[in-house]
């Protein structure tokens, strides 16, 4: 007979999210896929009619754990802005039957920040000790409370234009993040001197010209649904080390990696490594002569393997 599946909303994810090493489980994951024992497809992208939005599913399938599953989130223009949900099925290679329909929002969040996190531990100089944020949502903290103890970090900066905006509540929550945690007023302050600049913003256009930093870094990028969004102008790519989270999807997706392609004559064939080949050690380290670049697009297999974490921890209570 066919099974019901447990219906998860947003705050029960966010309750159990807390039991759960997401960077750990994200770097098993990144090893099952070095190993094939994980499927990763590519982005499925579809546009809706006369311009009201897209919506992009995220597949994945995790062999050992026998589960597979899709996240499906819808970009839906209106005239108070985009409207961006994400919800998360996940499915039984043994009966075929659904086991969870999660809310992603939390998962997402926390999914994009520790392989942030992850490609900081692999990538940043073991002597790196000033940390820039760029961002100031829940992802960006989301970034700072992960990667708060991967260096000695003496100073972490951060900056968002949308600060002027912020509740009391919500600076309260930023400046209680880490004691080291400085604000800025500008974006050069924030990346002067630094040696990672994390960029976790849903801007849809570059926020940061690699050329203006003062020596080589480790920056990061991530993704927002935003038709072809980059962080990083995309010519810089030729002038820095790229790395991303998989090779295999992520130049057909990523912004600026399409763009730098089309228009500057870039090719994924540039690409480093990924983060299944640095965590088996398939790759070697940059060597610091020039930025180090690192783009993560958002992997199915990420939600999956978190959503499956919730599963299971649901079904022990």
């Amino acid at each position: 007979m066919p099974s019901t599946p447990v219906v998860m909303i947003h705050a029960q994810a966010r309750e159990l999210l807390v039991h759960v090493d997401v960077p750990q489980i994200l770097r098993k994951l990144f090893r099952d896929l070095a190993a094939g024992l994980a499927v990763q497809p590519p982005q499925q992208l579809v546009v809706f009619p006369k311009g009201a939005g897209d919506f992009i599913n995220y597949l994945g399938v995790l062999s050992e754990d026998q589960v597979y599953g899709v996240k499906t989130s819808p970009y839906i223009v209106g005239e108070q802005g985009p409207l961006v949900t994400a919800w998360t099925l996940l499915m039984s290679m043994q009966t075929g039957q659904p086991l969870l329909l999660c809310d992603a929002a939390e998962l997402t969040t926390a999914r994009t920040a520790a392989t942030t996190a992850v490609a900081v531990d692999a990538l940043a100089p073991r002597q790196a000790r000033r940390l820039a944020v760029i961002g100031s949502g829940a992802v960006a903290r989301a970034h700072v409370r992960y990667v708060q103890g991967l260096r000695d970090w003496e100073g972490i900066r951060l900056y968002s234009p949308g600060l002027k905006t912020k509740t009391a509540q919500e600076m309260s929550l930023i400046a209680d993040l880490d004691p080291r945690l400085e604000i800025t007023d500008s974006l050069e302050a924030a990346v002067r001197d630094a040696d990672v600049v994390m960029l976790c913003t849903s801007s849809a256009n570059a926020v940061l010209d690699p050329r203006t930093l003062g020596k080589p870094a480790l920056i990061t990028s991530i993704s927002t649904n935003a038709p072809r969004a980059h962080e990083v102008p995309p010519q810089s790519l030729n002038d820095m080390d790229v790395f991303c989270d998989y090779r295999q999807t992520t130049p057909a997706s990523a912004g600026e990696m399409l763009i730098a392609g089309e228009q500057h004559g870039w090719d994924a064939s540039h690409i480093v490594g990924d983060l299944p080949e640095l965590l088996s050690e398939r790759v070697a380290l940059p060597n610091y002569e020039r930025h180090v670049f690192f783009r993560s697009i958002g992997l199915g297999l990420e939600d999956v393997a978190l959503a499956n974490a919730l599963y299971r921890l649901c079904v022990q209570d």
